[in-house]
């Protein structure tokens, strides 16, 4: 599923007249969540999932073309781990 899919079957299930209410709605969730992960903050939807941002530490890594060492920036991941139980759901009860 991507987005315009979502915002579509956001919009026929809500009766919304135009797609356009269910995008907003859609785009008001993600902001959301960006915004929170920003702040370094951390976002739990129970029952689906939760987000949150671990950090990557500097490393030494290698240019593919030529084999040189390269310093690779320390960096902010986001992370994303599904509810237990949308696990299950996925992988059933075993």
């Amino acid at each position: 599923m991507v987005r315009s899919e979502l915002v579509a079957l956001i919009a026929a299930r809500y009766e919304f007249p135009h797609h356009r209410v269910a995008d907003q709605v859609v785009n008001t969730v993600l902001e959301t969540i960006v915004n929170a992960l920003a702040l370094g903050r951390r976002v739990e939807l129970r029952g689906f999932a939760s987000f949150s941002v671990t950090q990557r530490p500097l490393r030494i890594g290698r240019n593919p073309r030529n084999g040189a060492p390269v310093t690779v920036r320390q960096k902010q991941q986001p992370r994303f781990r599904g509810s237990k139980a949308m696990r299950v759901r996925l992988n059933g009860s075993s």
